[in-house]
């Protein structure tokens, strides 16, 4: 009996963080509105799934929840179109994919002494959750391109893409080094 406890345990904890997650997401437009702001050109589904490979840290539940976030979202709030949210998927399993397989931090390859591990975790985990944002843009715009409409590819300017890319690469590797 105590077997069956200490396994469910894990099973609740996640399950109990995918649905916070997945209700924050489906509170952004609301939210948004009584702000008067665009929340969603800081791109909050992705810091969502960010939290979630932090809090939970399996990658099979990070790829649920790639595809759960925006379809959860679409379902319950109408944003995002059905259209987007198929790229807004795939997006997210780019980067959970890139992110799990852009090479493995030198903590796990016991290349680093102790006293530089926390710094070494935070700048390898900066760029690879770099990389793996803008591989997930590269594949939700060329997608979008494909599907949707390739004459109104970019709604949210660049400059504020690249802004919310770097501060979700910063704040997911800020509590990454602090959870090593």
């Amino acid at each position: 009996m105590k077997a069956t406890q200490i396994k469910a345990q894990p099973f609740v904890r996640t399950l109990l963080i995918d649905l916070v997650l997945l209700t924050a997401a489906c509170l952004i437009p609301t939210v948004s509105h009584l702000l008067t702001w665009p929340l969603y050109q800081l791109n909050p589904m992705l810091l969502m799934l960010l939290a979630a490979l932090l809090l939970v840290r399996d990658r099979r539940n990070a790829y649920f929840m790639a595809v759960l976030l925006p379809v959860v979202s679409m379902l319950a709030v109408g944003m995002p179109t059905p259209l987007k949210a198929l790229c807004m998927s795939a997006e997210f399993a780019t980067v959970v994919f890139l992110f799990g397989n852009t090479g493995g931090s030198p903590v796990e390859s016991g290349k680093t002494d102790g006293s530089s591990v926390k710094s070494v975790v935070f700048l390898s985990s900066f760029g690879r959750a770099v990389l793996a944002i803008l591989g997930g843009k590269c594949v939700y715009y060329l997608l979008k391109a494909l599907i949707i409409s390739p004459a109104v590819l970019v709604t949210t300017p660049l400059w504020i893409q690249g802004l919310s890319v770097l501060g979700a690469a910063l704040i997911f590797s800020i509590c990454l080094k602090f959870n090593v």
